[in-house]
């Protein structure tokens, strides 16, 4: 059965006509297993992260699943002092979605987003369900979004 947030993101995909390929795949514990099941190695799982610039004002990140945000980059390209990531319930109230299954496709506010430049390639994003993901060209991912891209992240910390 397809979830009310699949259906909206799959909706959204296809009307951004792009080709993309849904991969469905059971709960995954790590990145590694999440890359596994999506067909595509870890820095291809891209994150898509929201952040909080100010009152009722968000944005996407899109982070290869290798890395993360380095907020004094982001804050410099945004050119702002303060930024903050919100707590999963405000996420999902600015998003439409849960946190794991999070995509600018089908968002409830169509928020700018940012992509970080190692975005390339074949990628795997969110499909707004836990367990489902879109399979994209990250040219088309970028040029649909209307992403800016620039370097924004570091090595993610070892685990």
């Amino acid at each position: 059965m397809t979830s009310p947030g699949e259906a909206r993101a799959a909706v959204a995909l296809t009307a951004a006509g792009i080709d993309h390929t849904i991969v469905r795949h059971g709960p995954v514990r790590s990145l590694e297993e999440a890359a596994q099941a999506r067909g595509v190695t870890p820095d291809r799982v891209i994150k898509t992260l929201v952040v909080r610039r100010g009152a009722d004002d968000y944005l996407f990140v899109l982070v290869p699943g290798d890395r993360q945000i380095s907020w004094p980059k982001l804050r410099t390209l945004l050119g702002v002092n303060r930024l903050s990531m919100p707590d999963a319930e405000t996420a999902r109230e600015v998003t439409g979605y849960e946190r794991g299954t999070i995509t600018p496709f089908g968002s409830l506010r169509p928020w700018a987003v940012v992509a970080d430049a190692r975005v390339d390639g074949t990628v795997s994003i969110g499909g707004g369900a836990h367990g489902v993901s879109a399979t994209v060209s990250a040219a088309d991912l970028i040029r649909v979004l209307g992403a800016e891209v620039a370097d924004v992240t570091d090595p993610a910390a070892a685990q």
